[in-house]
């Protein structure tokens, strides 16, 4: 297990950044109300919100200067007045950052780093400087949430931002919902339908097992397999594989190529469990198990605990996975913690 630095939790009156790591729609006029609103609410918990110089400057000149994305990154952790930093949104082109990038920048300079989906190329960055970092809420899609942001999310954060990385019982949303609300400024008062969870399910295994946290949205670790930030091999001997898919909903026969990847690399076989994320609105939910259970049994892997229906991810309302910290499953009563 890789031993992480732990970034300082926050104080109110705190400064911290935001960032447009990958596409760059929090700047394009559309949307800048969205992330206006992102940006009052982290104010209303007492925080100082600062930009870094692309954060707002639109989708086309963020897509056409990865250098300057990754500069705000290294900016971001130089300044030491930032004490914590959120990006604004995914994409699909974070991975353009690495040539960039200075891990030890990262590594002198630690702090809270938060965000999911592509930004999972950020989250190895950060592991690979050996920092902790935070799979969680963006800027435009939670913070900036029409109406407000999902109490269940919110209890989160501010766990993670004031309080500390041990969670404890992680419970499964009550609700959730799937329903895609175009981000339009007349559709800023719309409310989100929400349907009743049915909780976490257990696909396999059983008693209780631990491990540290260490995975990402599925999607995006294709493009970092192969990578100077893919983990060495042996940093999944026994952890907990968080896994979940994105907006795209890939198919599950692409789910299936991806996990024979994990299989081949024999990380499967390093692994304590594995957490797979609520489907996007619930698609191919019944298929990604059958993927699921397919492959550990390719592999002879049947009695490996999976937990399956987690909120975490692409999921509304989510909590958040600090990466490397250490997760329980309780198999036998569908619970788990983060320690």
């Amino acid at each position: 297990m890789k031993k992480l630095i732990i970034p300082d939790r926050l104080k109110i009156g705190d400064t911290v950044a935001t960032v447009s790591l990958s596409w760059g729609g929090a700047g394009d006029e559309k949307l800048l109300y969205r992330y206006k609103t992102g940006k009052k609410r982290l104010e209303e918990m007492g925080l100082n919100v600062v930009e870094m110089d692309s954060t707002l400057k639109g989708s086309e000149y963020v897509y056409n200067h990865p250098e300057k994305r990754a500069k705000d990154l290294m900016n971001a952790f130089k300044d030491p007045e930032i004490k914590a930093i959120i990006s604004c949104i995914g994409g699909d082109d974070s991975i353009r950052l690495l040539p960039y990038i200075d891990y030890e920048v990262i590594r002198n300079n630690p702090k809270i780093f938060i965000g999911y989906s592509d930004t999972t190329i950020t989250h190895l960055i950060m592991y690979k400087a050996g920092v902790r970092s935070y799979y969680g809420p963006s800027i435009l899609g939670e913070f900036g949430e029409n109406i407000e942001i999902f109490p269940y999310t919110l209890e989160y954060i501010s766990q993670i931002f004031f309080e500390g990385d041990s969670l404890g019982f992680i419970k499964p949303a009550e609700f959730w919902s799937g329903e895609r609300i175009e981000w339009l400024y007349e559709n800023r008062n719309f409310t989100k339908l929400m349907q009743k969870n049915t909780g976490y399910e257990v696909l396999q295994g059983e008693g209780i097992v631990e491990g540290h946290l260490l995975g990402g949205c599925v999607d995006v670790l294709e493009m970092a397999k192969g990578t100077e930030i893919w983990p060495d091999i042996n940093e999944f001997d026994g952890a907990i594989l968080f896994l979940e898919t994105s907006e795209e909903t890939m198919s599950p026969d692409n789910l299936l190529y991806s996990l024979r990847n994990y299989g081949a690399q024999k990380i499967l076989q390093r692994l304590n469990g594995i957490l797979f994320g609520k489907p996007y609105q619930n698609k191919y939910y019944e298929e990604y198990k059958d993927v699921i259970r397919k492959v550990l049994k390719e592999y002879k892997l049947e009695t490996l605990p999976v937990m399956y229906n987690l909120s975490f991810g692409h999921n509304q309302p989510m909590h958040i996975i600090p990466y490397g910290a250490v997760a329980r499953l309780d198999l036998n009563n569908k619970r788990f913690s983060i320690y």
